[in-house]
């Protein structure tokens, strides 16, 4: 070591220096890659085998790593069920036509909840208001400006909307045969037969406007 006392010692230049900083792990996904992965899970094995080692390794990783990203199976729902009202996207526009619009938003909730079931007791257990939620929301009350009535009776009016769509998506479910999934190759007509029921009659998409078009047009009058 030195005696000279202009000359700084090492240790206290060396503590001087900052550390170069370390990059920490690149992400293997997004949340978006999770939300899709369970969601296709989700519709084929339903709500039972949806868990966050299932949606791991259908990723290819572990469960552990999943938790960096969605805290808990609840916050993964809320994700998925937002993740798929992205598909109400583009919102038909309201004008004067109100009612026409709104008939035209439930038809598409409908048809949300054909291509995933598991949204009818998510959504009925605990609805998530996250951005597409909030988006579709603000979408309807632009779509009933120019109607008179309060805005307590535009949310309950909304609200009630959505309450029949679920309430017809229910009833369809509870129609459908309960047959685990079918392989098409082995058994061609059975896989047939399911499929070409799964698709309503027009008479049941005509009932379900009539209900609505009475509903909104008596509370929002």
């Amino acid at each position: 070591m030195s005696d000279d006392p202009h000359r700084p010692h090492e240790h206290n230049a060396s503590a001087r220096e900052t550390p170069p900083r370390r990059r920490g792990p690149v992400p293997a996904h997004s949340r978006d890659d999770i939300a899709a992965a369970a969601i296709t899970l989700t519709d084929h094995e339903g709500l039972a085998g949806l868990s966050m080692r299932a949606v791991a390794a259908s990723l290819g990783t572990g469960a552990a790593s999943l938790y960096r990203y969605v805290a808990s199976r609840d916050e993964l729902l809320a994700l998925m069920t937002d993740h798929v009202m992205r598909e109400l996207r583009p919102y038909p526009a309201g004008h004067d036509q109100w009612l026409d619009a709104m008939l035209e938003m439930s038809r598409r909730q409908l048809h949300l909840y054909r291509r995933h079931s598991w949204l009818v007791d998510v959504t009925q257990q605990s609805p998530a208001f996250g951005p597409e939620a909030l988006a579709w929301l603000d979408h309807c009350l632009q779509v009933l400006e120019p109607v008179t009535a309060s805005s307590r009776a535009k949310f309950e009016a909304i609200a009630m909307a959505t309450g029949v769509t679920t309430l017809f998506a229910r009833s369809e479910l509870a129609s459908q045969p309960a047959l685990p999934p079918i392989d098409s190759h082995t058994y061609p007509h059975v896989a047939r037969a399911i499929s070409a029921d799964a698709t309503p009659a027009p008479t049941d998409r005509d009932l379900f406007e009539d209900a609505l078009r009475s509903l909104l047009v008596g509370l929002l009058s």
